[in-house]
Order: structure tokens, then C-alpha cells, then sequence
């Protein structure tokens, strides 16, 4: 199994220390490697860095404090005109029908994973985040109503290492052939 995966942890608390844009870009470069439906690629990234900006998230991600000790947050988007062109009145929400709002979630989540690896593969710990309603973090981000935020992933070198949580056995999640 790839180490990464085994030793990704959600971390909550990090240095105080800035990540390297080359450690960054490595980052986003493997986001942008993930598989999409269609080849759509319909995620986009926001890198935040600034203390204000970071204190905006934080706030509209119910007040969670502790990532304000993340010297990075990236904002994972995900771009709905990837999938459907020519309607820019329609506005995503927790609660929008659209099945294509399913698949750049789906799509957005790929990549946002594929990053999270990617961090934990630099040396940096991260921590998905999405505790916010689209109503609140899409005017912080300046981030149009058809589009989605999926998640907030804080990075930043950790300042602890956490154990490893109890995981369930393959044969608790694991059909073969029918459910």
C-alpha cells in the first residue's frame, strides 16, 4: 500500500512556519493529474495564504480556530459550466437537483484527493474542512453562484502526529459481486 495513504492523518495543529511554493505547486500539479468524467477537469483552486483572508475562511467555516494555524488554506471548486454552458442563472446549492452538480462534486473530490496525498507525500499534513454552507464562503472567495465549494484543505507543516484511527475490516466493507 502507498505509504501516503497509510500515513495521512487530519491534522489540526501545525507549525508556524510558511510551505514552499514549489511544495504547493507539487500539490496542485498532482490535483490536476486526477481523472474526471469526460475529461470535463472541472475543479479549481483557490491558495490562500494571507492571515486576513485565512481568518474570513475560518469564520464562515464555523469559527474553527484551529485553522487559522494552517499557514495555508486551498479552496477546492467545483465548476459546474465544466458540464452544463449557457446557463449562468443557475445557482448551486446544498440542496440543488442537478446531476451534473453530483459529478463535479465527485470529480472536485478526486483531485482534492489526489492533493491531499500529494501534501502528505511533501512532508505537509492537511486536513479536509467543510463546515460552511455556500452561502456564506462563496462571497468571502469571491466565488460565483455556479460554481461549488467542496472543501477548504488547510496544509502547513504538523506540530503533532496523531495515531491512527480505527479503520473497519474488509470484510465489514467489501461485497463481492451483489451486495
Amino acid at each position: 500500500m502507498l505509504t501516503s495513504v497509510e500515513t495521512r492523518r487530519s491534522i489540526r495543529k501545525y507549525e508556524d512556519r510558511p510551505v514552499e511554493d514549489e511544495k504547493i505547486t507539487a500539490i496542485l500539479e498532482s490535483a490536476r493529474w486526477a481523472p474526471s468524467g469526460n475529461n470535463t477537469q472541472p475543479w479549481r483552486f483557490i491558495v490562500i495564504q494571507s492571515q486576513e483572508m485565512r481568518e474570513k475562511v475560518a469564520a464562515v467555516s464555523h469559527q474553527q480556530k484551529w485553522m487559522l494555524t494552517a499557514p495555508v488554506h486551498i479552496a477546492c471548486v467545483a465548476d459546474l459550466s465544466s458540464r452544463i454552458t449557457g446557463h449562468p442563472e443557475v445557482v448551486l446549492t446544498e440542496e440543488s437537483p442537478q446531476h451534473e452538480l453530483k459529478q463535479v462534486i465527485r470529480d472536485t473530490a478526486i483531485a482534492t484527493e489526489h492533493l491531499v496525498l500529494e501534501a502528505e507525500n511533501q512532508g505537509l499534513g492537511t486536513c479536509w474542512v467543510a463546515w460552511f454552507t455556500q452561502e456564506e464562503i462563496r462571497p468571502v472567495l469571491g466565488v460565483p453562484g455556479d460554481k461549488y465549494v467542496v472543501a477548504v484543505i488547510t496544509v502547513g507543516y504538523p506540530a503533532h502526529a496523531p495515531a491512527p484511527t480505527p479503520r473497519k475490516k474488509l470484510s465489514d466493507i467489501v461485497r463481492w459481486e451483489t451486495w
